[in-house]
């Protein structure tokens, strides 16, 4: 599904990942783990390609996707959830997910999807997103990037400072996506309880590299404790 190999990133001269790789398959859920700071926004920012590579190649559903703009990722299936959601707090829940369908109306079948996942967006369709609660403008976020049916759907931090009761919420639509088998999922987390849940495969870093990584069942608690908490 997708295959990062050999990325460095910079601002300026600063070196913010350096020589990352990283793959998810189809129908896996990924978890990027870290400290503030270690280079996990810039992974997804490069992958959507709101940042470009200084070396290194990235390649989606078998094509490279290194320099292409991110309309064109998003056209080949990319779905993306930032760190701090970013709503339009100005327009109705309606008009948030109309502009995540990237169409003038959604599909029904597809809006139905996503007031499957998240019920509580129903009667809320004519309410300002600004007016949503923290929590449920991070339903709104993650049901405007699913709207457009994305093969791959990139979460950043998507149970920050969001209420416990919301943050089940969201693992019990990220467990569905999962056993639905057709959609993969790129995870950036802190919590690690919440992670080691749900991933199949974990990544952490340190420093702008992979410090660790393996396969669910080799996650460690205390060797990624570790390295969160240094």
């Amino acid at each position: 599904m997708l295959a990062v190999h050999g990325v460095d990133v910079y601002y300026g001269e600063s070196r913010i990942l350096s020589r990352v790789d990283l793959t998810v398959g189809d129908g896996q859920v990924v978890c990027v783990m870290g400290r503030n700071g270690v280079g996990k926004t810039t992974l997804l920012k490069t992958i959507v390609g709101l940042l470009a590579p200084r070396t290194g190649t990235l390649t989606f559903r078998g094509v490279d996707i290194t320099r292409r703009p991110p309309y064109e990722r998003a056209r080949l299936g990319l779905g993306y959830v930032p760190q701090g959601r970013e709503i339009f707090p100005a327009l109705t829940v309606r008009e948030n997910l109309v502009l995540g369908a990237r169409q003038k109306s959604p599909a029904p079948a597809q809006l139905d999807y996503v007031l499957s996942l998240f019920p509580g967006l129903g009667g809320m369709l004519g309410k300002r997103g600004g007016d949503l609660s923290g929590g449920q403008q991070q339903q709104l976020a993650i049901a405007r990037a699913l709207i457009a049916d994305p093969a791959l759907l990139l979460l950043d931090e998507p149970t920050e400072g969001i209420q416990p009761s919301i943050v089940d919420e969201i693992a019990d639509v990220l467990r569905r996506i999962k056993r639905e088998g057709h959609r993969s999922i790129l995870l950036v987390e802190q919590y690690l309880e919440f992670a080691r849940s749900i991933c199949d495969r974990f990544y952490v870093m340190d420093k702008g590299s992979v410090a660790l990584e393996g396969e669910r069942q080799t996650f460690d608690v205390d060797a990624v404790s570790a390295l969160l908490s240094v």
